[in-house]
């Protein structure tokens, strides 16, 4: 554990910084107007100003709330990576939770992150699944 973590809401610069993440992951990079809240809606955990993981938070008129694109700081390598991880997803949990949802849901292939999640006690289906988009405008 590293008490420099700190985990905060994200800011607008932060899309630039998320969407070089994706590229150098090599996902697609996700526009901005797709994102919830204008890419707003979301956490960033960082250490001494350098951002290491984020993820966006889709509120839904359920109790059932999402984390998506959970995305990392690839040359970010410090001991307290996985914790870091950890964090940003416990306390996506709590931030929800303190919004009234019962449920929280979340889409991902990434082997070490589908065993975090399974850390922490979410179910995980086995049989894996595709993101399916279409734009249509």
């Amino acid at each position: 554990m590293s008490k420099d973590l700190v985990v905060r809401n994200l800011k607008k610069d932060d899309y630039n910084f998320i969407a070089e993440w994706w590229k150098w992951w090599r996902w697609k990079v996700i526009p901005r107007e797709m994102l919830p809240e204008n890419g707003l809606s979301g956490l960033m955990v960082e250490k001494n100003g350098v951002r290491i993981v984020s993820c966006f938070i889709i509120m839904t008129n359920s109790k059932g709330a999402m984390i998506e694109w959970v995305v990392s700081n690839p040359q970010y390598r410090d001991k307290d990576r996985k914790y870091a991880i950890e964090l940003l997803i416990e306390t996506a949990e709590q931030y929800c939770l303190g919004l009234g949802f019962d449920y929280i849901f979340s889409i991902g292939r990434n082997k070490h992150l589908i065993e975090t999640h399974k850390k922490l006690k979410w179910t995980v289906d086995e049989k894996p699944s595709y993101e399916i988009m279409k734009k249509i405008r």
